[in-house]
């Protein structure tokens, strides 16, 4: 089966991208988040408000659990204009340019709020490279979201760096997680998130990270039963667009959507708050073990290890971490 975006292209999809800013606008809006998910309820409540702000002039059709392909179709697709709208961590569009990783450096904001304000338009490092997104791939970031601190799972106890060496662990299918993980010392195992239950399953791979509420939504629980507080990645995902189709909503619905956008996008940090205390509490009811400093957790030879390697195989992004760590 030809991905979605290749299809389109073959029959047209130019049409798809020429909105008319007369006309009411539908915009295809796609990720790869599951039913449960933050992220899902982050794209179903952005899709909802903005159509009623808008009375309707601006309709998003959301296509999550990588309905219209896998991530790599998805961005090609947003690229080309056939998807008009996505959401996903910042280093995937790290293909169109591959400084906007940076925004996923682990171990690089002081908190949820700082991670925000860094990453989302108005600030300047964002918007610096979001020129450089337009010129490249006619993709735009247009907003963000807070999906939760990300931290490790395993089949076994982790305590630090030592106990990952010659492991596999589930990464995301871009480079900067491969960085991470051997930082960690592990060998990176990339799978995709529609993936991530058989590898862990079959043993494929021995752990994998992610947000509190995609280890749950998902059961990655019923393959590994340790928990491990690393937080090492402030999990803030990028919402983008095809720079065509945003420029085809009148001006007047445009400045709606942004303003919806900065709304939700501020929320999923109170939906992280009000419910890190039960997923936690949750998790211990499905008999995972929570190990955080109190239980021995070496969360400091951890930061050092994978900031020590995202600095040599990313020499050129010191000045940006600098500019991220002086938003305030």
């Amino acid at each position: 089966m030809k991905p979605l975006w290749t299809a389109l292209a073959a029959t047209g999809f130019a049409a798809l991208v020429a909105l008319p800013a007369s006309a009411d606008v539908t915009l295809r809006y796609a990720h790869v988040g599951a039913e449960g998910e933050g992220q899902t309820r982050f794209a179903e409540e952005l899709a909802k408000r903005i159509e009623e702000r808008t009375d309707g002039r601006v309709q998003i059709e959301v296509f999550g659990n990588s309905q219209l392909g896998n991530l790599s179709e998805m961005l090609d697709a947003v690229r080309v204009g056939a998807i008009q709208m996505a959401h996903h961590d910042f280093s995937s569009l790290d293909r169109f340019y591959e400084d906007v990783a940076v925004f996923n450096a682990p171990y690089a904001y002081r908190g949820m709020d700082h991670a925000m304000k860094a990453t989302a338009p108005g600030s300047p490092v964002l918007d610096e490279i979001n020129e450089k997104l337009i010129e490249n791939a006619s993709i735009r970031i247009v907003g963000n979201f807070y999906r939760g601190a990300r931290h490790l799972t395993a089949r076994y106890p982790v305590y630090s760096p030592a106990d990952m060496a010659g492991k596999k662990f589930r990464g995301v299918p871009i480079q900067l997680w491969s960085t991470m993980l051997e930082g960690m010392g592990a060998i990176p195992t990339p799978v995709e998130i529609s993936e991530i239950m058989p590898a862990l399953m079959t043993g494929l791979v021995e752990g994998q990270e992610n947000p509190l509420n995609n280890i749950i939504a998902r059961k990655m629980y019923e393959a590994n039963e340790y928990l491990m507080m690393t937080g090492h990645m402030e999990s803030v995902l990028a919402v983008f667009v095809n720079e065509d189709a945003w420029e085809g909503i009148p001006d007047e619905d445009r400045a709606i959507v942004e303003e919806v956008l900065e709304e939700v996008g501020q929320e999923s940090l109170t939906w992280y708050r009000d419910s890190e205390a039960d997923e936690i509490a949750f998790l211990k009811e499905q008999g995972v073990t929570v190990i955080d400093e109190s239980a021995g957790l070496k969360l400091d030879e951890f930061r050092e290890a994978v900031r020590a390697k995202v600095n040599e195989d990313y020499p050129n992004w010191s000045d940006y971490l600098k500019r991220i760590d002086e938003v305030q």
